[in-house]
């Protein structure tokens, strides 16, 4: 999910985007030159920690082998 911190949202902002999209296996996009986002990540960490989500290298979410991209940007394994 994008965060959308490139479009300078106010902090509070981007920690309400994110962490009420957030679902488990979310990859939440964040740009390295966006305005508000040192500002926004604490609380967002904060607040995923507090309601039982852990952070994860990308490796640990990309499926690997063949799989296809469903509508909803979620990977499938091939066949399936």
């Amino acid at each position: 999910m994008d965060s959308l911190d490139w479009k300078e949202l106010p902090a509070d902002e981007i920690v309400q985007r994110v962490t009420s999209r957030v679902q488990p296996g979310s990859i939440v996009l964040f740009h390295n030159a966006a305005l508000h986002t040192p500002e926004a990540l604490p609380a967002i960490i904060k607040t995923l920690l507090q309601e039982g989500y852990t952070f994860v290298p990308i490796s640990q979410l990309i499926l690997q082998g063949e799989c296809t991209i469903d509508h909803t940007g979620r990977q499938c394994p091939a066949g399936s």
